[in-house]
């Protein structure tokens, strides 16, 4: 196991596995997946996009977008709307259901992050952060 954590991208994987299996966790009683968090956290920063912006901007399959779209609409999370740009389409929106949710889960979120950062006292989760945005920012668009 020692070489593999000499590699860095081979953590960073683990690491993102990790942090998955936890907000996973953290989300089983509400019956969404860490997948359905990150569209809701999304769409708190845009008032409205188009599934297929979505797919681009979290990287997801677009096959996958319209069905975690479907779940999310079924519990009133979120909704789609025709575009005010072209009648043919139709954005994702969050709704006021969905803000609170996304309030009720930022302390489990909170929480994982915690458990995932415990070996590092703050200075050291601050500098973490920001070195993985800047490589999320680059690498990921």
């Amino acid at each position: 196991m020692r070489g593999l954590h000499a590699d860095t991208g081979y953590l960073l994987y683990r690491l993102g596995l990790r942090s998955g299996q936890l907000f996973n966790a953290s989300l089983q009683e509400s019956g969404l997946r860490l997948r359905h968090y990150a569209l809701l956290r999304f769409l708190t920063t845009t008032p409205g996009a188009l599934q297929r912006e979505l797919s681009a901007s979290l990287g997801y399959d677009p096959s996958a977008i319209v069905g975690l779209v479907d779940d999310l609409e079924k519990l009133g999370f979120a909704e789609r709307r025709p575009s005010p740009d072209d009648r043919r389409s139709r954005i994702v929106v969050l709704t006021e259901d969905g803000r609170a949710f996304l309030r009720d889960t930022d302390e489990a979120g909170r929480q994982v992050t915690d458990e995932l950062l415990e070996p590092l006292d703050t200075a050291e989760r601050d500098a973490l952060h920001v070195l993985l945005q800047k490589v999320a920012e680059a690498g990921l668009g």
